[in-house]
């Protein structure tokens, strides 16, 4: 019987490869075939202690981060594995997925927070098959035969010393060298004279290091060293060479499209172009998997289509009724697609999916841990009962190297066995006769599905126009929605088209300068100012309250370039100078309200335009006084500095 797979399933208990004080504790989980042989905490020492001694086929770990930190160590520790020794990463290769998802597609539950129950799993996944082998090293390998000890400076015997060592050195690459051509290895020898015979001989080996016939060996004069040749960056394997079943989706045309989906729901592949043929199609999936059920977004399948099912013997799908254009829409939302061949067959491949899905979560609390789900789902869709997936597939991981006794001839059996043969043939009748009446029910039960068809194809009109009725009532609801909010704008509108009116007349009067209402110096008042009425250039501002102004929104005020601001306080009780001030440096003229007869309504008011103007011109002729102040401060700081920089130089002439 064939010999039973060996697995060491190892995770971290404590510590870490990063840490210099805290060595990592290994949970390893030694696993032969089904069977548990032990679970241990150990460390690195032992662990590879137990690995030279009993050799397993496979060392599985969830992460090579847990045996090393980088790529240099990572070499270091497979050169340390025995060449028969396989590294298996689970959790994937290049692409990885969490343990739980990879024990989850063999049905298999276990503690995140238990590393013996996680080093468990990761045995148990290996030996199923899952993960990816991690290869390191090229297709050839270097054994080196060195002195394991050096000469030294030696006394009267140094040079029988040195040709014993030298001589030993070159015996051992002999022996070595027999070894490889007895195995039929290609081999390239390179030496390294010395005195007596070889000091280093390199024998590079195109084969990998468990081929080699030949083991590490340190002796009392020489060494032997196997060493496989490293690769540019380490690359992974996938244990399993089986293709994944995928269910795949088709939309036909002058643009051909197709989707695939894992059993899981995961998109794999999406594509469409103009110029693909049925043969191009057929290999853009086989690249991907093994394609289990095809479908299409309409009732009846495409004749390309079914040409494409039936070169992977898959399972046919079909909607009841052609899928609508919203419903496609909204199934294949979260996904990114090219354009609307591509939408189809996804939304055909997801279709397929949901249909299935249903049974798959009906049926996993029925499976046993450790079986491969892909292989149950498949089984399920291909029309077959659980048990008997569950048996075949059984069946299928019995060994079958099983030697069986060979039973002598016997002559006597020959009237049996012509017996048996006309047995045989009437029951060859039977059959065709018992196929002859099942074609007859095949044909009434496609006479009985047709007229199925029909009858459900009456109501599901029905569903449609109610299913398109409520459409419409959503689509009235939004519009109604709509038409609210444009009301509310133009009313808006309008009230401030009516302002704009009430200022127009009073700018065109007279006798009133028009005046905006703004409530405060603050920019939450001029930015509500801004939006409703608005503030243009040459405005007159009326301000209820000077309390709380701030540079930012004097600053503001002047860049929108108003005429003039009306303070709603009088300034001889309530002097402000820096507020005089900083509208001064704003060019800003700020006017007494207490002079002046300001009538407000509403946002909108208006002032006297005598008053106005004569209170203007006070401000200007203030203002021209404020010029000539700070024109003269100006000049005499530029004189005292002046006399400053002069009183310097003459002291250091002095």
């Amino acid at each position: 019987m064939r010999d039973q797979l060996k697995v060491f399933g190892i995770d971290i208990i404590r510590g870490s490869v990063r840490s210099k004080s805290r060595r990592p504790l290994y949970a390893l989980v030694r696993l032969s075939g089904d069977s548990i042989l032990s679970e241990d905490g150990v460390s690195s020492c032992r662990l590879f202690r137990m690995l030279s001694q009993e050799v397993p086929d496979i060392l599985a770990v969830d992460s090579l981060q847990e045996v090393s930190t980088d790529q240099h160590e990572l070499f270091a520790f497979m050169q340390s594995l025995p060449p028969a020794t396989r590294l298996v990463q689970v959790t994937g290769g290049e692409r990885r997925e969490s343990l739980i998802k990879v024990a989850g597609r063999f049905n298999i539950r276990f503690n995140r927070l238990d590393p013996f129950d996680e080093a468990r799993t990761i045995a148990r996944v290996a030996s199923l098959g899952a993960g990816a082998e991690v290869i390191a090293f090229e297709n050839s390998s270097d054994v080196t035969v060195t002195r394991n000890r050096s000469p030294g400076k030696g006394g009267w015997s140094q040079n029988r010393y040195v040709r014993k060592i030298h001589g030993g050195v070159l015996q051992r690459a002999r022996e070595i060298e027999m070894d490889l051509v007895a195995s039929g290895l290609k081999y390239e020898k390179k030496e390294v004279k010395a005195f007596g015979g070889c000091s280093k001989v390199t024998f590079r080996v195109f084969s990998r290091r468990d081929q080699i016939p030949v083991s590490t060996y340190r002796g009392a004069d020489v060494q032997v060293r196997i060493s496989g040749r490293r690769l540019d960056r380490i690359m992974f394997r996938p244990l399993s060479v089986r293709p994944k079943f995928i269910i795949v989706g088709m939309d036909p045309g002058t643009t051909t499209a197709i989707a695939a989906l894992d059993l899981e729901g995961n998109l794999l592949h999406l594509s469409s172009s103009r110029q693909t043929s049925l043969s191009d199609v057929i290999e853009s999936l086989y690249k991907v998997g093994k394609p289990i059920v095809v479908a299409t977004d309409v009732r009846d399948m495409p004749f390309s289509v079914e040409k494409v099912r039936r070169a992977f013997n898959a399972v046919a799908y079909t909607p009841r009724l052609d899928v609508s254009v919203e419903a496609k829409m909204e199934h294949t939302q979260p996904f990114k697609y090219m354009n609307d061949h591509e939408r189809d067959a996804l939304s055909a491949a997801l279709e397929a999916y949901r249909h299935y899905n249903h049974k798959f979560q009906h049926i996993l609390k029925r499976v046993p841990p450790g079986q491969d789900l892909d292989e149950v789902r498949a089984g399920m869709i291909r029309g077959h009962s659980l048990e008997q997936v569950i048996g075949d597939l059984k069946i299928l991981t019995v060994p079958s190297e099983i030697e069986l006794p060979i039973a002598p001839v016997d002559r006597k059996s020959d009237d049996r066995v012509r017996i048996l043969d006309g047995m045989v043939k009437r029951l060859r009748t039977y059959v065709q006769e018992l196929e002859e009446v099942i074609k007859g029910k095949e044909r009434e039960i496609v006479r009985l599905q047709s007229r199925i068809l029909k009858i459900r194809s009456i109501h599901e009109k029905d569903l449609v126009k109610d299913a398109e009725i409520a459409k419409r009532d959503v689509v009235i609801q939004s519009i109604k929605k709509r038409l609210r909010r444009e009301e509310r704008s133009n009313r808006n509108l309008l009230r401030k088209i009516e302002r704009q009116n009430r200022i127009n007349e009073l700018a065109d009067s007279n006798d009133s300068v028009p005046v905006k209402m703004l409530g405060a110096f603050t920019r939450d008042a001029v930015r509500t100012l801004s939006d409703d009425p608005g503030v243009q250039e040459g405005d007159v501002l009326y301000v209820l309250r000077i309390d709380g102004w701030g540079r930012s929104v004097i600053r503001e005020i002047g860049d929108k370039g108003v005429r003039a601001v009306i303070t709603g306080v009088c300034l001889t009780l309530h002097a402000d100078p820096q507020l005089q001030s900083a509208c001064m440096e704003q060019h800003i003229p700020l006017l007494d309200g207490g002079d002046l007869p300001v009538l407000i309504r509403g946002k909108i008011g208006s002032v006297g335009k005598t008053p106005f103007e004569s209170s203007l011109k006070r401000w200007q002729e203030k203002y021209r006084d404020y010029e000539k102040e700070q024109n003269a401060r100006h000049i005499e700081g530029i004189f005292r500095d002046y006399q400053t920089a002069r009183g310097k130089e003459m002291r250091k002439s002095g």
